[in-house]
This record gives C-alpha cells, structure tokens and sequence, in this order.
C-alpha cells in the first residue's frame, strides 16, 4: 500500500496531473502571524519545485494543536503537510496530557527558520531591562502580569522560566495569538511580554532583553539576559512536517523543494521583513534539534512545575 501511495503521487509530481492533486500546507496558526507569512512566502516556491499548486490553509485553535492534529490524521501521502513553529510539536507534548496527537504522529520534514526570543514591554511603560522589569514585579505582590500568545506556547513557558529564575511571582494572562498579546501589552493590562524581535519594530515596542547566546545585529544595543544575569536561551523556530508513514522517497523530493524554495531571493526578502533568520536543516539533522528541543522543554515544564491550567 505504501509502495502504491509513494508511486501515485511520484507520477503527480511529475506530470501534468499534479495540477489535479495540490498540496495541502496546514499552519496551525492564525493569519497574519509569523508561520502564516512564511508559509505564504514558501508556498509558491515550493509550487514550483514540486509541479503543483502548494495551497496554504489556516487550521487555528488550542495554541496550534487543532492544526496538528489535522496533519497527524491525514493520509501519509505527502499530499499534507504541516508548517508550524516551536510550542504544538515541543512543548504542548510535555504540557498537555489531552492532546489530540502524538510526537510520533509526525516525520520531520525540514526546518526554514530560528529566531531569538525577545522580551518586550509597551514604550510608554516603566520597564527598561530585566533589573526594572524584577522590580516592579517584586513591587505588584502577585498583581504582576505577562502575556503570552496561548497556553504551553514559548511566551508563555520562557517568562515562567524567567520568573523561576528572577524568583519573582508573576501571572501568565493567555490569549488566543500575539497580536491580541500585543494590544493588551499596548494597553497596558500585561507588562510584559517575549515574542519574535519582529514585533517590536512594526509595534514601536521597549525592547527589554533578548534571550540568545549573543545580541542581535538588529537590536545591537539590547542586551542579552544573559548579560544581565539571568541564563535564559530560547528561539523560536518554524518546520514543516509530514504525517508518520510518509514514503522516504516523497520526504526526500518535499525535502529538496523546502531547500531550493528557502534560497528564492523573494524568500529570504520576506523573512527578513519579519525579522526571522532561515536555517534550514533536512530531514535527519532537524528531526536530532526537534528531538533536543522537546528535552530541553520538558525540563523547563518539570522545573517550573506548570500545568495545562496556568
């Protein structure tokens, strides 16, 4: 059965009848966001390289797990595939005992981009660094708040992290994405808030520390929280991946698209637009960082002792 699957859609791929069966990209995130503009930066690129048209669709919910859950149930026939960045694949696993999937529903398919988490807060508040930033949370008693884009996503569980280690008590307050984060950190009902660095330009945002081995070319004058005492080293990345079962040899031809689609001057225009470094790693070396990233996550998760409630 594999065999025919792997064959029928090798013969699309290389046809005219590909035009007849499309690719199905799932980013299971809302539009406008970070994976969703690179999965529309990607798509026809990779319609080229693949002979077919390569349709983006939006499968949002449950900090990204809806979307997941959809790719781990299609047919493993390389006809659907599934965009996503960091928190569904490492940290929803470790977070979440109801998840409608599992990480071993999944073949890795290749890795199109890591970037530094950076810690935020609004330009007309009082937070400048991570010394101000512990201040005032040691001053609210508890009344201190910090969004993140969604339980168990990497805003949420970095900051817990930064407050087990600043030992400072802090509220995590969820919303349904960042930019939702971003109006209420605008508005001042959160103070804080750690995303992609992008969403501090188009924002006009306080750029507060980035949490990276070393600064940012783009923000050369925030420090690193490392620098400011705190050791917090957190990226968030973005990759594509199959169903479980896929046929190696349709892995290997997406695999070859993602590469040559990433090179597309079109492409690395546009993430520089959204402030995300590509990296791209094939099958085998991103499935080794995935694997390492849902060890680091767990850590983080068991340490700080969160649950699918906080």
């Amino acid at each position: 059965m594999r065999s025919l699957l792997a064959s029928t859609l090798l013969l699309a791929l290389s046809g005219p009848a590909m035009a007849q069966t499309p690719i199905t990209l799932v980013v299971n995130f809302a539009a406008g966001g970070s994976a969703d503009r690179m999965a529309r930066l990607l798509a026809p690129e990779l319609s080229t390289a693949l002979g077919t048209q390569v349709v983006v669709k939006n499968s949002t919910g449950a900090a990204g797990a809806i979307g997941a859950a959809e790719v781990a149930r299609a047919r493993p026939d390389g006809t659907t595939l599934l965009l996503t960045t960091t928190g569904p694949l490492a940290i929803q696993p470790h977070f979440r005992t109801d998840l409608p999937y599992r990480v071993m529903d999944f073949a890795p398919l290749c890795q199109i981009g890591d970037a530094p988490v950076m810690v935020m807060a609004a330009p007309s508040g009082p937070i400048r660094n991570a010394a101000t930033l512990v201040e005032r949370a040691r001053a609210a008693r508890g009344g201190f708040n910090y969004g993140s884009a969604g339980p168990g996503s990497v805003p949420h569980i970095v900051m817990a992290a930064f407050a087990q280690q600043a030992q400072v008590e802090m509220t995590h307050v969820p919303f349904r994405g960042s930019s939702e984060a971003i109006i209420a950190l605008l508005r001042h009902d959160v103070e804080i808030y750690a995303d992609l660095p992008g969403a501090l330009r188009v924002n006009n945002l306080t750029p507060v520390g980035v949490m990276a081995e070393r600064r940012t070319a783009e923000f050369p004058e925030t420090p690193t929280l490392r620098e400011q005492g705190y050791d917090l080293v957190y990226s968030i990345w973005a990759g594509i991946y199959a169903p479980a079962g896929t046929p190696a040899d349709v892995l290997a031809r997406a695999e070859a698209a993602c590469e040559r689609g990433l090179r597309a001057p079109s492409v690395i225009e546009g993430f520089e637009r959204i402030s995300t470094p590509i990296v791209f790693r094939g099958q085998r070396d991103f499935g080794q960082f995935w694997q390492a990233e849902l060890a680091k996550y767990q850590a983080v998760v068991q340490s700080a002792g969160l649950r699918p409630g906080d």
